[in-house]
């Protein structure tokens, strides 16, 4: 398993919406599939390891894919609900045939005014870093039932139809954060919540160049011991700890889907000195890099 790379080309590539959209969407896209109206068909590129810039809601009727996000691998349930965040890394071991309901989203459609509250909820936000729902009978027929209207909304191309598919779509990141709350424990949002969410969204943005708490206690306008104190009491764990827990995700991602050296991937995450970027990794991942790719890739293959 080998990804070509060069200097032009990013390791583990990014697709948008529009790029992936069957009409050309940018922010928001429904998609029905049934042995009346077609089945999903996989890109080949998802073949290869790549991120997406999107949210990504499917409600499974049928299918048996196997894929993994990130670290972990999943085999497609029917009757399950399956969603992704941006950024994490996904990769499809075939382009297998699936049936069901997808709704995808980008962040700037979370970013306009009359959907800005939806971004703080539990399944947008995914703390817990999940990526399946279980689901009851009466779950199946609600969120079938909604999403069907999602598709009905979106194909017809009504007056105010933005205006119903963010209704609708409302109703549908309500009832999941309800199941996501309930399946993954999720906490009560609270302002120090906010900003320990707003602390990793930072993180997720500068982490191959900022690694201190001061840097993020800055862009927060915060000084670092409270910024310090909230983050602890919200998560059990400190600041710093948050920081190079993304560091090392970010390795992982790098060491697992690329072919890229390790003095490479510590250049990439902003390690000025690949030696200490060796004993770093060690020091919490417990292996050296090297080790990792060696084990993570046996179990992967």
């Amino acid at each position: 398993m080998s990804v070509l790379t060069t200097p032009e080309k990013p390791a583990i590539p990014t697709y948008s919406l529009l790029q992936n959209s069957s009409i050309g969407s940018s922010m928001i896209e429904v998609r029905e599939a049934s042995e009346n109206c077609g089945v999903f068909k996989l890109d080949p590129a998802f073949l290869l390891p790549h991120r997406k810039d999107y949210y990504l809601f499917v409600l499974v009727k049928k299918g048996d894919n196997r894929h993994w996000v990130d670290f972990t691998p999943y085999t497609i349930k029917p009757d399950t609900f399956y969603f992704t965040v941006p950024q994490q890394v996904h990769l499809k071991e075939h382009a297998g045939q699936m049936e069901g309901f997808m709704a995808s989203f980008t962040d700037e459609f979370l970013q306009l005014e009359e959907n800005r509250t939806l971004k703080q909820l539990p399944i947008i936000q995914n703390p817990a870093g999940a990526h399946e729902l279980l689901l009851t009978t009466a779950d199946v027929d609600f969120i079938e039932d909604v999403m069907r209207k999602m598709v009905a909304e979106f194909n017809a191309d009504g007056t105010w139809r933005n205006q119903m598919l963010t209704s609708w779509l409302r109703v549908l990141v309500i009832y999941l954060s309800r199941l996501y709350a309930e399946q993954f424990s999720e906490s009560c949002l609270t302002l120090s919540y906010c900003l320990l969410k707003s602390f990793q969204e930072f993180i997720g943005k500068h982490y191959d160049t900022l690694h201190e708490v001061a840097d993020y206690a800055n862009l927060l306008n915060l000084t670092p011991g409270y910024l310090n104190d909230v983050i602890k009491q919200q998560s059990g764990k400190t600041a710093i700890t948050h920081i190079h827990e993304r560091l090392i995700v970010e390795a992982k991602r790098r060491l697992l889907h690329t072919e890229l050296s390790v003095k490479q991937i510590a250049d990439e995450l902003g390690f000025d000195d690949a030696a200490y970027f060796n004993r770093f990794f060690k020091r919490i991942a417990g292996t050296p890099p090297a080790g990792y790719r060696e084990q993570i890739r046996e179990m992967y293959s």
